[in-house]
């Protein structure tokens, strides 16, 4: 079967979710993945998702801040989300999909990390480095490694190659792509051998963005972005990409989300 699937910070679902039904009606993809959707879980609207023809939610939210949620054409066989750091934030959701095989969805948002890269100076800091840690050290032991069908979406708030960044040397010591948070992610990527699916369509040395600051005047004419946002999948899904999307037309639709949708699809 062909499988699409979207991952989108949208930066507040109640806020833009006239955007979110509009990607659904003209990309329609089997599942979206959905980061920062600051709202509770009773708050999140299932209407309008459901009426776009989104039955299947998985929803973990929290008000005001962070939150992740899962919408599915397809149906889910079973729904989990994990709490990191003891923080009590709302920042994974995991869903099985009814297909042949089967397939696991981790839907993450990573603490972005404040301004500081400097983790004795900066709670957010080091708690984006727990964060990541703790992923790593999770996938570490998840057993079946060879024949796990999983995919890893989400705002990881790292943008870990040179061509993720608008300026490789400027950014050095710029939160997200500081060495020392590209080390912890090739660490959580090594831990279960993750493929990163968007550089398997556009190559290290060209330039791959998925946010654009909202501080810049004009966002496209600087376009100095970052791929902060990833699509991963594990080695027995490693051949199974087939396209994918940054939708960067997106970042500029009226009071938009400062990320732009990324869109795969895949032959399960």
């Amino acid at each position: 079967m062909e499988f699409k699937l979207v991952t989108w910070n949208i930066n507040s679902v109640r806020l833009r979710i006239n955007h979110v039904e509009k990607l659904l009606a003209e990309h329609a993809p089997d599942v979206l993945c959905l980061q920062e959707i600051k709202c509770t879980d009773d708050n999140f609207p299932y209407k309008a998702l459901k009426k776009a023809g989104y039955e299947h939610m998985a929803v973990c939210g929290q008000k005001g801040y962070h939150g992740v949620a899962t919408v599915s054409r397809i149906p889910f066989t079973a729904t989990s989300s994990r709490e990191f750091c003891e923080m009590g934030d709302s920042r994974h959701v995991s869903v099985d999909l009814d297909v042949p095989g089967g397939l696991r969805i981790h839907n993450y948002y990573v603490p972005a990390g404040g301004d500081e890269p400097d983790p004795e100076k900066n709670e957010k800091f080091a708690h984006k480095l727990n964060f990541m840690g703790e992923m790593r050290d999770w996938y570490k032991g998840h057993r079946n490694k060879s024949k796990a069908r999983m995919v890893l979406v989400g705002d990881l708030n790292v943008a870990p190659l040179e061509h993720d960044v608008w300026g490789h040397k400027q950014l050095l010591k710029v939160v997200s792509h500081t060495p020392v948070e590209v080390d912890l992610l090739n660490e959580v990527i090594a831990s279960h051998n993750w493929v990163d699916v968007m550089r398997q369509f556009v190559p290290e040395h060209e330039k791959l963005y998925s946010w654009w600051s909202y501080r810049a005047k004009d966002w496209e004419a600087s376009n100095r972005g970052r791929r902060l946002d990833h699509i991963w999948v594990t080695p027995a899904l490693a051949d199974a990409p087939t396209s994918m999307q940054v939708l960067k037309e997106a970042r500029g639709w009226e009071r938009a989300s400062d990320h732009a949708p990324v869109i795969a699809t895949l032959r399960l």
